[in-house]
């Protein structure tokens, strides 16, 4: 008995040491993979290799996105026949994030992926994860306008200003912009003038929720008097992060510094809260979180202004190709395309946004300028253009913009409701018609998470109010609080680099971490068994 026993715990101690080997090997596989070698770019590109590349994108379910990155991956291919690229589709930008977070530990992220700049800023807490472009960006062999690429690809000044300027960070380029889209205010044209008002040149907020609140009147039977029907809500947002950040620079209110300080916690954050309060306990606004997308009550007639990105145009309107309600509760209106409502008109501002695209660095040189290639061809004329034609989103180069081909395009506009939608051609329009008019919010990392507190600020005050709950200096106050603690807004340090932010750990180094703990636990047992044995 006492040889089986003891047996056993011989058995026991092993598995624990190997246990604590597999955690401490793990943990320094996740050290490791953040010490990769600085990429420097190689004098020429070793055509005699082999090289497979992995590509991350997003799309919306669309099949003729997924197509069009499709046929860019094999004309690529074709041109680059030691290329091949294997691309992995995402329904969600957020899901791409957690993916990289996950795998930068295990060095096993993708070599071109789509993303945002905020996200960006946290995948650099690893050293040398992410590409610096900058020197790809000017090599005068592979870079931009290259004299070694066999396409024709875009030279740097012909990348829109505003849109290359999203992609740095700390002063250097990590990524190129790949579509970009503002936000734009989608109205039943009818309805506001049935009310008696007409569209001025320029929306404002006054506008927007003077004639909301006009909107919520009711007639003897207890439907609302503009629409005849149970249900109207004159004013949704889709995006609250995007309406506090955009009301904040428009009313000159702090919202972030580069060096990641946060400002949002500000008196002209109170004053945006008590309007938006005072909206919400009327029955005027509501958000996408709350009553959900602002499209299919405005094509259900059920609204008269619905904010939401110029890519979600083909949602927007009584012919729109994409409905997500059926036939028989659309309702024949107007449709107006509008920029968002601005506090001073003479002085327009509206946030540009979209995704770019980023490389991460593997240690080998020679995949990077493979991945690289890949990447700027998602910048011709003809990726562009038709990725450009499936929603509301406008060509990140004036090479795509002006091209024959995206002229063609817009000049049709109408011509059927299915590629020439007049509302989608409206909305990438207007983007064309005001990038000089639109910003950026500082990149840093937690600048995520700041764009989380933005739209939670919001949220949880609309919510509040539907509660009943009493909206005064005590409940923002509370509310700041919070909401700093929730996005751990409190745990951002400032200095001249990359600020850190504390987040959650990736799954993989929360698993590691657990099997330390447990082969510790067994560990001590073990010991505390071993010393009760030699005093028997």
């Amino acid at each position: 008995m006492k040889k089986a026993f003891f047996g056993k715990w011989r058995i026991l101690r092993a598995a624990a040491s190997l246990g604590l080997l597999a955690a401490v090997l793990g943990l320094a596989g996740c050290h490791g993979s953040r010490n990769l070698p600085e990429f420097q770019v190689p004098e020429t590109f070793d055509s005699s290799r082999n090289y497979e590349i992995t590509f991350w994108a997003k799309n919306d379910t669309n099949k003729t996105q997924t197509k069009i990155y499709e046929k860019a991956i094999s004309d690529f291919e074709e041109l680059y026949p030691n290329i091949k690229v294997n691309m992995r589709l995402y329904t969600d930008y957020g899901k791409i994030y957690n993916d990289v977070i996950t795998n930068i530990s295990t060095n096993t992220t993708p070599n071109v992926c789509i993303t945002y700049p905020d996200h960006i800023a946290t995948y650099m807490t690893g050293a040398d994860v992410v590409v610096p472009l900058d020197s790809l960006i000017s090599d005068a062999s592979y870079g931009l306008g290259g004299s070694e690429v066999v396409y024709d690809g875009p030279k740097e000044e012909e990348i829109i200003p505003q849109f290359l300027d999203e992609c740095r960070i700390g002063g250097a380029v990590y990524a190129l912009p790949y579509m970009r889209s503002t936000e734009a205010c989608y109205i039943n044209k009818d309805f506001v003038e049935k009310l008696g008002y007409t569209l001025p040149e320029t929306l404002t907020w006054d506008f927007i929720w003077e004639v909301s609140e006009a909107a919520t009147k009711k007639d003897a039977d207890g439907n609302y008097a503009v629409n005849g029907q149970k249900v109207m809500i004159p004013f949704i947002y889709k995006s609250t992060d995007n309406m506090m950040i955009q009301m904040l620079k428009q009313r000159g209110g702090g919202y972030s510094k580069s060096d990641g300080t946060i400002e949002i916690f500000n008196d002209t954050t109170r004053d945006i809260l008590y309007e938006i309060a005072g909206h919400v306990k009327t029955g005027a606004f509501s958000t996408f979180k709350i009553s959900s997308y602002p499209a299919n009550f405005l094509n259900a007639g059920q609204c008269i202004f619905a904010i939401d990105s110029t890519a979600g145009a083909t949602w927007m309107g009584s012919h729109a190709p994409l409905l997500d309600i059926s036939e028989d509760k659309l309702v024949e209106f107007e449709t107006e395309v509008m920029a968002i409502p601005q506090s001073d008109p003479e002085n327009p501002q509206m946030i540009s946004q979209g995704p770019s695209v980023c490389l991460f660095n593997k240690g080998d040189p020679q995949e990077v300028l493979a991945s690289w290639l890949f990447l700027q061809y998602l910048l011709t004329n003809d990726v562009q253009t038709a990725y450009a034609e499936t929603e509301g989103y406008v060509p990140v180069t004036s090479k795509a913009q002006s091209s024959e081909q995206y002229q063609d395009y817009v000049s049709r506009i109408g011509e059927d409701n299915k590629e020439h939608y007049d509302v989608k051609i409206k909305a990438s329009e207007l983007l064309m018609a005001n990038t000089d008019h639109t910003f950026i919010t500082p990149v840093f990392n937690g600048s995520a998470s700041l764009r989380d507190a933005a739209g939670q600020l919001i949220e949880s005050t609309a919510k509040s109010v539907r509660r009943k709950e009493t909206i005064d200096g005590a409940y923002i106050e509370n509310l700041f609080d919070s909401v700093n603690s929730l996005c751990h807004l409190d745990q951002i340090r400032t200095d001249d680099s990359v600020p850190m932010e504390l987040g959650p750990l990736p799954p993989t180094a929360a698993a590691l971490l657990g099997i330390l703990a447990a082969a510790w636990v067994l560990i001590l047992l073990y010991v505390v068994i071993s010393a009760v044995r030699k005093k028997k």
